[in-house]
């Protein structure tokens, strides 16, 4: 496809999957993506840097179903440690407040999952991209500013642990959009009484889109100069 074809394809408008890049951000893909087809582009929902797994971009026309993609249900699959927290709920921070996992076992994990199914509020991370007075509160929190968040509802359809190797504990959500994995780890290690955050994490699907069905941005770029 050579570069005239594929800017006016890009500015009509399509639908690009990727697989984001551990430790790139969402706005990094963005705006490979904006650079190399010269096309506006957005996404359908962000994944922390530490995150892997389906982006939805939009290009041209296409940035007007942004919100009807990012309102659609989605599958994750990662794992939570327990045994310590950290601040972030992941590992974008150091764990803190270690405590021994004496009496937690494989059927105490599982059975944990119960209370988090269904419909729910969730304490958002404060260490989050919601904004507050027009800030992302992940810069207040980084600059010691006192962040409050309200909790919002969310829903779980499915939690499943699919391995249990203490103290990593490998997981499948399909939740509601809004659902902070993150928060879930944290939650999750509480309710066992040990402590947990969030280790990895890849989201799988949103919707019908399907990670299976999306493009490496090295193989997207390529393809795109040609």
């Amino acid at each position: 496809m050579n570069q005239t074809a594929a800017k006016n394809i890009y500015e009509e408008g399509q639908v690009v999957l990727i697989n984001k890049p551990l430790k790139w951000t969402s706005f990094d893909v963005v705006r490979k993506i904006r650079n190399t087809t010269k096309a506006k582009t957005g996404h359908a929902g962000t994944l922390d840097p530490l995150a892997t797994g389906l982006l939805i971009c939009c290009t041209g026309k296409m940035t007007k179903k942004i919100n009807e993609y990012q309102a659609q249900e989605k599958e994750y699959t990662g794992t939570f440690t327990l045994g310590a927290v950290t601040p972030t709920y992941d590992l974008e921070s150091e764990p803190v407040d270690f405590k021994p996992l004496d009496g937690i076992d494989e059927e105490k994990v599982r059975a944990a999952t119960a209370q988090f199914m269904g419909a729910q509020k969730q304490l958002p991370p404060i260490h989050s991209a919601i904004k507050q007075n027009g800030k992302p509160i992940y810069e207040l929190a980084r600059k010691g500013v006192e962040v409050k968040v309200e909790p919002r509802d969310v829903f779980i359809a499915e939690f499943e642990i699919t391995n249990v190797e203490l103290p990593v504990v490998h997981f499948r959500v399909v939740c509601s959009t809004g659902t902070y994995i993150r928060s879930l780890a944290n939650d999750f290690g509480a309710a066992l009484g040990c402590g947990g955050y969030m280790s990895s994490l890849c989201r799988t699907r949103i919707g019908e889109f399907r990670l299976e069905d999306a493009w490496e941005i090295e193989d997207f770029i390529e393809k795109v100069k040609k």
